[in-house]
């Protein structure tokens, strides 16, 4: 087996919540190529799904019966059911035509709260069906909309809002006795409010939010009075929840890209006690036995593919729930080394570098994040492992319009300013060439997503500096994504990369397809057929030029995939082709490119 295989073949362990008693805990896993669900107890693990879609869940309180979302090849238009025997999906909301995503359940069981846009294909509204009678009444609606969770009492129903605005939403509580709404923590400025942890009476809840300044803080709101006030500021990002009982408030923070936890009392907000964490990395998915005595989540670093974790809070004792299939070994794995370099404007740009001490003029591959609003960590990633491991530097950037680092920052990317991001490719490749040991001249991009439009980006705009590229689901040109996105998403995009029609001038300007005569540099592409948000059309349109043009150029399309390669098989005959790819590209030192004129 070839090395990135054995990367590839890491598996991973996600907890997805506890049954009412505690000893049962639901975990998605993909040990069988895709991620399926299986219950953990003392007897051990016990698959429970078995389809051949990747599929999420969790325990519908009260009943403990499992709730189950699944789509069709990667299109996101899910689905809901309950899982009966042997493995059987009930259809609980089933409408292929349209998506369907369950929010949070009351403590009961009774009462489902789901998303769904199958009014008209575009705007999302917000259902409560009633599981025991099998009805649904719309509670909420219009604009790109998501479920939250009920208060203890079932009363209200949180439910979150994007605008028109980057980086802003909405969030809402909506009064099920009468049918009113009353929103949390009204703002003038962009942005985040998150969804209420609520105290178990009812009476108020904690949620986080960066109303009013750069980085988010833990607010407290009071219901009866219907206001609210910051509680706490770590300074960091940051989120909270509570367990059912009350009797914690964990507060997570993300600390340049790492992950931080305690747990605090609720109304003091004295500290009970610090996470803690098996290493430095990132831990997610937190979930509270509903007696609020043992906390599971995930964990995972660059040398830690990922496992489910639990926290046994009145002893403090950590133990490891999942040890799922990995023949690497640790000791061989690169941990990232946090540098900071400056770009064109004096802002300073966080990268992470990977590399063994070892080597000199070693070739670099630069991957670029998604997003755009999103943030590389010291996560596991089996392609940056690999490449780290094999001798290549690897740098992940993460470029303006990151979040993880306030609003500000996250911001300066925002439509007109798209090109700023691009422009830190470029001074990034001018602090590689001030690193030991690393061959700037050989320098390759990737990136997935929005990380795929910055590698084509960067070829276009950037030719003299890259040496290749690989492009997984990426734009290759601004207008036509928008055009061709699926219709619901729309709206929700241009927020952040440019109206198509009051700023179209722009959209062409900034897509790579426009300058496309400029692009050297061989380009590997990967695209699933079915992709929602990146139809498949931006691959074969570049793709198509390229050809004509003579440069060198391969485009791997998986039938059953869609934003991304989810199933093994896919990833093992993907991935490896990629890296030959690279291998082939970056083996010898290339002639120095003139500028363009």
């Amino acid at each position: 087996m070839a090395d990135i295989e054995r990367y590839l073949q890491a598996r991973v362990a996600v907890p997805a919540g506890w049954s009412m008693d505690g000893s049962r805990l639901l975990v998605a896993s993909n040990l069988s190529g895709t991620m399926q669900l299986y219950e953990l107890s003392s007897e051990g693990l016990v698959q429970l799904t078995d389809e051949a879609e990747p599929v999420t869940g969790r325990y519908v309180p009260g009943t403990d019966r499992v709730l189950v979302h699944k789509d069709d090849r990667g299109n996101e238009r899910h689905q809901i059911y309950l899982l009966g025997d042997h493995g059987r999906l009930d259809p609980v909301v089933v409408d292929p035509r349209f998506i369907h995503l369950a929010g949070g359940s009351t403590r009961d069981g009774r009462l489902l709260a789901y998303r769904t846009n199958r009014a008209n294909g575009v705007d999302f509204e917000i259902v409560v069906r009633d599981l025991a009678e099998g009805t649904d009444r719309t509670v909420f609606g219009g604009g790109n909309c998501m479920a939250g969770g009920f208060s203890p009492d079932g009363r209200w129903l949180g439910v979150i809002r994007s605008t028109e605005k980057a980086g802003d939403n909405e969030s809402w509580l909506i009064d099920l006795d009468n049918g009113s709404a009353l929103e949390i923590a009204a703002h003038q400025d962009e942005a985040y409010v998150s969804s209420p942890s609520w105290l178990p009476d009812s009476s108020g809840f904690y949620f986080a939010t960066d109303t009013g300044r750069d980085v988010a803080g833990i607010a407290h709101f009071d219901l009866a009075a219907g206001s609210w006030d910051y509680v706490l500021e770590p300074g960091w990002e940051c989120d909270c929840t509570m367990d059912w009982q009350g009797k914690h408030l964990l507060v997570v923070m993300n600390e340049d890209g790492a992950s931080r936890a305690e747990l605090r009392a609720p109304g003091s907000l004295e500290l009970q006690a610090e996470v803690p964490l098996p290493g430095n990395g990132v831990a997610t998915s937190w979930s509270f036995s509903r007696d609020g005595d043992r906390l599971a989540f995930q964990f995972s670093s660059a040398t830690v593919p990922g496992d489910v974790w639990s926290l046994d809070i009145p002893d403090g004792d950590l133990l490891r729930m999942t040890t799922s299939p990995c023949s690497l070994d640790r000791a061989d794995l690169v941990e990232p080394e946090l540098h900071r370099f400056t770009s064109f404007d004096g802002e300073s740009i966080p990268a992470f570098l990977y590399r063994r001490p070892a080597g000199t003029d070693v070739p670099v591959v630069v991957v670029v994040h998604g997003g755009p609003e999103s943030q590389a960590r010291p996560t596991w990633n089996p392609i940056v492992g690999y490449l780290a491991g094999s001798g290549y530097a690897v740098v992940v950037p993460n470029v303006r319009g990151s979040t993880g680092y306030g609003k500000r920052f996250q911001h300066l990317d925002d439509r007109r300013r798209r090109l700023d991001s691009v422009a830190d490719l470029g001074a990034l490749h001018d602090w590689l060439q001030t690193l030991e040991g690393v061959d700037a001249r050989r320098a390759a991009l990737f990136g997935g997503s929005y990380g795929g439009y910055m590698v084509l980006a960067g070829l276009v705009f950037q030719p003299e500096r890259w040496a290749a590229g690989i492009d997984i689901v990426g734009i290759s040109s601004l207008v036509t994504f928008l055009e061709n996105t699926s219709a619901y998403r729309r709206r929700a995009r241009e927020r952040e990369y440019g109206f198509l029609d009051a700023d179209h001038d722009f959209l062409v300007e900034a897509s790579p397809l426009t300058h496309i005569d400029r692009l050297r540099a061989p380009l590997f592409i990967i695209h699933g057929a079915n992709d929602p948000r990146v139809p498949l059309s931006e691959a074969r349109q570049l793709h198509d030029v390229l050809e004509t043009k003579g440069i060198p150029c391969e485009l791997v399309v998986y039938e059953d995939e869609g934003h991304g390669l989810q199933k093994l098989a896919n990833r093992l005959d993907a991935y490896p082709r990629a890296i030959r790819f690279l291998a082939r590209v970056l083996a010898a030192e290339p002639e120095p490119a003139s500028p363009k004129d």
